[in-house]
């Protein structure tokens, strides 16, 4: 008889399994992670497969039923993220803390969003193209890079010779103000008369981007288009938001050459009706390759909603943020439920968490409109350069080191009280990501080729199975 040896993850460094020859023995690596933090990416004994089970609960795989593909998992790198990188390590803990960041022998973030000018996690608001109040340069005469190449680009450039095949969104929080009706970084409308300026503003910025080396993946048309709160930040409605992607984005990036994807919305899961407007449009939607997503409010089953309306378009999950005042076990479990679980079982292509890096105080951000309690996946102390990990570095960590992209999601059963979600790596392996969801210790088993791997999970735990 085989017998069939599989390891549970429950968060830890991988031990990647390899294929046995029929016959003998078979083990895949395991780790798991503890809402108390008693285990963090912690190996734990392998869990052996056989031919029954004595559990009620059974989480069955199955490879051959299969779903999207996997573009990857990762942060926003603010530009107050690259500030800390650069200003408060050494070159040795940079490169240290780069390589546990962005190799497969860390924890393999493969997607990172940045922000298209300034967001409102940066210490300083500015655009690419500013000019005194009054004045206007509807020929971005003035446009310019200058503004990242102290932080982000070179952040940027160094995380590129780690990792060459690693995918950039783009999305800016504000147009310049200059092009907007309130003439002012925070909320305002995009302007009808300078769509044009703006879709070559965008334009400018790839290429501009392109030559220092970096290669942008996608943008976003706007970051959350319906909340002017932020600074910057800047509204803009769905038939706004069509107008310009028909008639001025997609046209100009197509008389460019511009092949970097234009994603729709990045707001919230209450108001899948706003992509939902745009895609209908026979024109507008001939550009769009798909719709980005985040989860401050609505359902995350909203993205399914999107998908089954047009399955030939993409969907991403963008953003979601932890707060420095929450909990970490009650954060592990709603983000690794909601996000890494309920992502992409709702036709998600990314998982991206907000954001990178913070200081002890939540900086750098914005005056007046920035957020003042975002909580970093690291935390890198502004007087010592110490640097500590907190949940968000776990939730992504979590998927990231085990599903690289390529990875396509198949199907696992649906068992209540233990939400999952499973993969088929590249290389042949099948990772399932389970989260004890229930108010007591929970036995389980996975089935799989009618064999079974009997385990259980702590109140709260996550665990990742490799086999």
């Amino acid at each position: 008889m085989i017998r069939l040896l599989f390891s549970c993850v429950v968060l830890s460094w991988l031990v990647p399994c390899q294929p046995q020859p029929k016959g003998k023995q078979v083990t895949a690596a395991c780790w798991v992670t503890h809402p108390d933090q008693t285990k963090l990416l912690s190996k734990t004994e392998d869990i052996a497969f056989s031919d029954t089970t004595q559990n009620s609960l059974i989480i069955q795989i199955d490879t051959s039923s299969t779903h999207q593909s996997l573009d990857g998992f990762g942060y926003t790198l603010t530009g107050g993220s690259a500030q800390l990188i650069q200003q408060k390590l050494s070159t040795t803990e940079r490169e240290a803390l780069m390589k546990e960041l962005f190799l497969e022998s860390g924890i393999g973030i493969s997607y990172l969003r940045i922000s298209i000018g300034a967001s409102d996690l940066d210490e300083n608001v500015f655009s690419y193209d500013d000019v005194p109040a009054g004045n206007t340069d509807e020929d971005l005469r003035n446009f310019s890079l200058a503004a990242d190449t102290n932080y982000l680009i070179p952040t940027l450039k160094q995380i590129l010779q780690l990792n060459p095949g690693i995918k950039l969104m783009g999305s800016p929080w504000s147009a310049p103000a200059w092009m907007k009706d309130n003439h002012a970084p925070k909320g305002g409308k995009l302007l009808p008369r300078y769509y044009g300026s703006y879709a070559n503003y965008l334009v400018k910025y790839i290429q501009a981007m392109a030559q220092q080396g970096i290669a942008l993946d996608a943008i976003t048309i706007q970051n959350e288009p319906e909340h002017p709160g932020n600074t910057p930040s800047m509204t803009m409605t769905s038939e706004e938001q069509r107008e310009f992607v028909k008639s001025f984005l997609g046209p100009t990036f197509r008389a460019n050459g511009i092949t970097t994807k234009i994603i729709i919305y990045d707001h919230n899961c209450d108001h899948p009706e706003y992509p939902l407007n745009i895609l209908s449009d026979s024109v507008a939607r001939k550009f769009i390759d798909g719709t980005a997503f985040h989860m401050y409010l609505g359902d995350i089953r909203a993205m399914s909603k999107v998908h089954d309306a047009h399955p030939d378009k993409n969907i991403y999950f963008t953003e979601q943020w932890t707060s420095g005042q929450g909990n970490f076990g009650g954060d592990l479990a709603w983000h690794v439920k909601n996000l890494i679980i309920g992502a992409p079982r709702n036709w998600s292509r990314t998982v991206l968490e907000w954001n990178l890096a913070a200081d002890e105080n939540f900086k750098p951000h914005t005056n007046d409109g920035g957020c003042t309690l975002c909580q970093g996946a690291i935390t890198i102390n502004s007087k010592t350069g110490s640097v500590s990990r907190n949940v968000s570095y776990y939730i992504v960590a979590h998927a990231a080191k085990f599903v690289p992209p390529g990875s396509i999601r198949i199907f696992s059963s649906e068992v209540h009280g233990l939400p999952n979600v499973a993969f088929r790596t590249p290389s042949g392996k099948n990772v399932l990501i389970v989260l004890n969801d229930t108010g007591a210790e929970v036995k389980f088993a996975v089935g799989y080729n009618k064999r079974f791997g009997n385990t259980s999970l702590p109140v709260g735990a996550v665990a990742t199975m490799v086999f």
